[in-house]
């Protein structure tokens, strides 16, 4: 369809198939290595993917990292990036890492709501503030929720930093995608789930992309960002499935942003 190139991402990165299996090969690693550390598969809803981990710092943690994955909600799952959790455990910080449901089993829609239900039931567990993060999809999805009334009034009020890395931001341009075969959307729904028609949040928020993305993510970066009217960091030399890598850092300055360090 007319935009399909526009939002190909695998296309344009070189050895784009060896992205995931090593992901996934250094989440496993990750995991093992943190032993009681992590606690795996924490159900938050009845469905079969409504579970997270959560990953505890070494002392008291300082406040828990929400982070969200992408996979243009129809791929992927939690287990592929809990090595991400790195450069904010070293920060001090928890780290919670959710699945959910896939398109098409589940509306967009839907999944946000999945999410605010993880982010909530994340709230339950952990004591302190709470950041939270999530690339392409999983950076609209914490992107949501910040609509006014998506999570507890309590839970809203503990979130102090959000950072949506190469976010979608306004979904009406996908529907002119075959991926919306997959997605189901109406031009209703994906104007209701696009974060650039939400009010202005009253929370710290830093837009981040990276600066070799294809112009459609930049694009959607930079919608957001305006519509908002916060900063939007472009990450110089870093294309879509590498500009998370500065997660594992803990003096990267989007760890840093991340965790207020």
């Amino acid at each position: 369809m007319e935009l399909d190139d526009a939002y190909a991402n695998s296309a344009y990165i070189d050895g784009a198939d060896a992205y995931p299996p090593r992901w996934a090969a250094k989440a496993a690693q990750f995991r093992d290595a943190l032993g009681a550390r992590a606690e795996l598969g924490l159900r938050y809803g009845a469905g079969e993917r409504e579970v997270f981990d959560l990953f505890h710092p070494l002392d008291a943690a300082r406040g828990t990292v929400v982070f969200v994955h992408g996979g243009y909600w129809k791929a992927f799952d939690r287990t592929y990036w809990s090595h991400l959790a790195a450069g904010s455990l070293a920060q001090g910080w928890s780290v919670a890492m959710p699945s959910y449901t896939l398109c098409p089993e589940i509306a967009i829609s839907g999944i946000t709501n999945q999410i605010a239900a993880a982010v909530s039931a994340v709230a339950d567990r952990a004591e302190g503030p709470l950041a939270l993060t999530g690339h392409s999809a999983g950076g609209h999805l914490v992107a949501r929720m910040l609509e006014p009334g998506m999570l507890p009034f309590a839970v809203a009020q503990r979130i102090a930093r959000v950072v949506p890395i190469s976010p979608l931001s306004d979904l009406e341009p996908l529907l002119r995608t075959s991926m919306n075969d997959v997605f189901g959307m109406d031009g209703a729904e994906a104007r209701a789930e696009s974060p650039v028609h939400q009010p202005v949040p009253d929370v710290p928020v830093t837009v981040w992309v990276g600066g070799d993305e294809r112009p459609a993510f930049l694009d959607q970066a930079r919608w957001l960002a305006e519509a908002w009217s916060v900063e939007c960091h472009i990450a110089q030399g870093k294309h879509h499935f590498d500009v998370i890598d500065a997660l594992v850092d803990a003096d990267s300055d989007l760890s840093r942003l991340l965790t207020g360090a």
